[in-house]
């Protein structure tokens, strides 16, 4: 019974020329939006209110910049005009001390194996709890 209670944790991209962490952090809460691949759909679908979410700067950057959490579980994308798409409402937690790139996650034996790297066309992901720590890790931060 008790885990189906413990959070999950999750990473979802986004290039920061459409929206970058910085603006996440001003809008306080945003809706994830404009995901329209089927398996990422489905992650979307898993999350729960309170599972952490790493936030990924893609294409610019490429680096791991953020923590955020679930704040209102997968309902209707309201910008997908058909087909059956969700989205899930985020709000920031915290920056990371340090930016982890992309370069630094393929070489750490924790994360090179970890989903952003096997399958980097992919926007929203589920992590094991020991690659989120080891990233948390990695830019010098923990979580409140």
């Amino acid at each position: 019974m008790m885990a189906a209670m413990e959070t999950r944790r999750w990473l979802v991209k986004q290039e920061p020329e459409a929206y970058a962490w910085e603006a996440f952090v001003r809008d306080g809460r945003t809706a994830w939006t404009g995901v329209r691949n089927f398996q990422a759909r489905n992650f979307l679908r898993q999350m729960r209110i309170d599972d952490r979410v790493l936030y990924y700067h893609s294409v610019t950057g490429k680096q791991v910049v953020g923590v955020a959490r679930v704040v209102r579980e997968a309902y209707p994308d309201p910008t997908a005009t058909e087909g059956d798409w969700s989205v899930v409402d985020l709000a920031p937690l915290q920056p990371l001390a340090r930016p982890v790139g992309l370069d630094a996650l393929k070489a750490d034996p924790v994360t090179a194996s970890m989903p952003l790297i096997r399958q980097s066309r992919l926007s929203v992901m589920p992590l094991s709890e020991e690659v989120f720590q080891r990233v948390l890790a990695l830019g010098g931060t923990k979580t409140r």
